[in-house]
């Protein structure tokens, strides 16, 4: 009896191996196509005078042009989002 249920303990375990990596490759498909197809174009937005400033060393991004918004990083930490009011030149 023993020498039959070792082939069959066998076959049994390499049936659920392929079940769970085949479920498991299944699950990490899903989770890299969950990305959105939905192209975003970029806006021209240098009239509206937002910098990037890091708060460690004070090092500043102007902001042109404003796609997908993602806060860039310097000096390892998040940089600040700023909106300055524009200057307008002095008339005689």
């Amino acid at each position: 009896m023993l020498a039959i249920a070792t082939p069959v303990l066998w076959l049994v375990a390499v049936l659920l191996f392929l079940a769970i990596a085949g479920i498991g490759m299944m699950f990490m498909r899903g989770i890299a196509s969950v990305r959105s197809t939905e192209r975003i174009e970029p806006e021209d937005v240098a009239d509206l005078d937002v910098f990037f400033v890091c708060r460690e060393c004070g090092t500043e991004f102007q902001v042109t042009k404003l796609g997908e918004v993602q806060v860039p990083r310097h000096c390892g930490e998040p940089m600040l989002v700023v909106r300055r009011p524009r200057h307008q030149p002095i008339e005689n």
